[in-house]
């Protein structure tokens, strides 16, 4: 048996946390740079403010129904998670972090407890513990525990735990969930299955199998096993390796200097190697993208991408700034105002399998060469965990400069001493 634990609006959730007098009243988070909805609480949701909508646009809703907007908060957004997922690690003895709002929890053993008796116990423990509220759904493969946390979410009897473990139950629970809503099925997968008349969950669990296998290929076949309650999705207690790690902002003004924008690239391609070393991995290409606004006229439109392949896989700083500004002077081109840049690293690998220059001759002063930058990058790191991220940087970078907009961020409650909360008595 397999949990998914949920927690509810997450982003809104932190916020009021710490501000109980938002409960009941509208609350959104916007995207960086305050563009667009990335958190809304149902009180917004019932205002018709829709996911990924441009706030600008709907400033007079905002204006009028006196909706809390927060700047994202991704520093205490962060913390919280690492709070509940704690929490539930407590809780279970396998757990498998999906995301910052959700997880999976082994359930085996736990029976009995009793299960929805047992999810009870697990959500009023998170609530308690750090504030945040949660759904549960339950099932025998981890695709009904999603069908199952949907439920949990959408339908007030199951007071925020839904368990789906007789046959009946999971038919009804299928047949009430969109081919479109069903954990892994895409939009143009969810058109194909439409087109032949697959329109529910319950539709797509009794498709002939061969026919799922010859459209939707091994992943279709095990989501199609996994809905008939058939296991093929185990828990990754282990997260896999990145594939690519990404760093890009949209600017809060327009961007014509080359110069900037190098400094802009040089930021973004120093966040990437930092991540990259926290992640004891090394790249072997990077891309770099510029480009204006999707809201120009076309003939004041630019998309401008270059991927490079580093001389040898690197963590290193300077060597990914480098490649970087090369990357960027073959793309950048004058009389365009840019609005948004990103840098990508890609053909990641473990730092441990690229420990020697990829040359055919030993060349020792290569080896010293590598050694001391691994020394210095060491070095930076440790002072930035210690005094905080930025507090040492190469001089093509500056933090500072490209933050996002942010003009209605909360404090970081959690993780900054002089932020902290007080409370006093009279």
């Amino acid at each position: 048996m397999f949990a998914l634990v949920d927690c509810n609006n997450f982003y809104v959730s932190c916020e009021r946390v710490f501000d109980p007098s938002l409960n009941g009243r509208p609350v959104v988070v916007l995207s960086n740079n305050d563009g667009c909805f990335i958190a809304r609480s149902n009180e917004a949701k019932a205002l018709g403010l829709p996911m990924g909508g441009p706030a600008f646009k709907f400033r007079e809703t905002l204006k009028k129904h006196r909706v809390k907007v927060f700047s994202a908060n991704f520093t205490l957004y962060g913390d919280m998670s690492s709070r509940v997922m704690e929490t539930l690690a407590s809780l279970a003895p396998e757990i498998e972090i999906y995301s910052i709002d959700e997880a999976f929890l082994d359930m085996t053993g736990f029976e009995r407890f009793g299960f929805r008796e047992y999810g009870a116990t697990i959500r009023k423990t998170i609530t308690k513990h750090t504030g945040i509220p949660v759904c549960i759904g339950m099932g025998p493969t981890k695709t009904l525990a999603k069908v199952a946390n949907r439920l949990a979410k959408k339908e007030p009897r199951y007071n925020g735990v839904c368990l789906l473990a007789d046959e009946k139950e999971i038919e009804a629970a299928l047949a009430s969930v969109k081919v479109e809503d069903i954990w892994g099925i895409g939009r143009q997968w969810s058109s194909l299955l439409q087109a032949r008349g697959i329109k529910s969950a319950l539709d797509f669990s009794r498709a002939s199998s061969t026919w799922i296998r010859q459209h939707l290929h091994i992943t279709g076949a095990r989501i199609q096993e996994e809905l008939n309650g058939r296991s093929c999705l185990p828990l990754e207690q282990v997260r896999p390796p990145k594939q690519s790690i990404c760093t890009s902002r949209s600017f809060g003004r327009v961007i014509t200097d080359f110069e900037e924008l190098q400094q802009a690239v040089a930021t973004f391609a120093g966040k990437c190697a930092a991540k990259l070393r926290k992640e004891g991995s090394v790249a072997s290409t990077l891309t770099v993208f510029i480009c204006t606004s999707p809201f120009n006229e076309p003939s004041k439109k630019y998309w401008g991408t270059r991927t490079v392949t580093l001389r040898q896989p690197s963590q290193d700083t300077i060597e990914i700034i480098r490649a970087g500004n090369m990357a960027l002077a073959t793309i950048f081109k004058a009389g365009f105002e840019y609005k948004k840049a990103g840098v990508i690293v890609g053909g990641i690998t473990s730092a441990s399998a690229s420990a020697s220059p990829l040359s055919l001759f030993h060349d020792e002063e290569a080896v010293l060469t590598m050694e001391r930058q691994q020394k210095l990058m060491q070095v930076m790191d440790k002072i930035n965990r210690q005094y905080g991220n930025g507090t040492i940087h190469t001089a093509a970078e500056n933090s500072e400069a490209w933050r996002p907009q942010q003009t209605n961020l909360s404090p970081h409650y959690t993780t900054e001493w002089g932020e902290i909360m007080e409370v006093r008595g009279n």
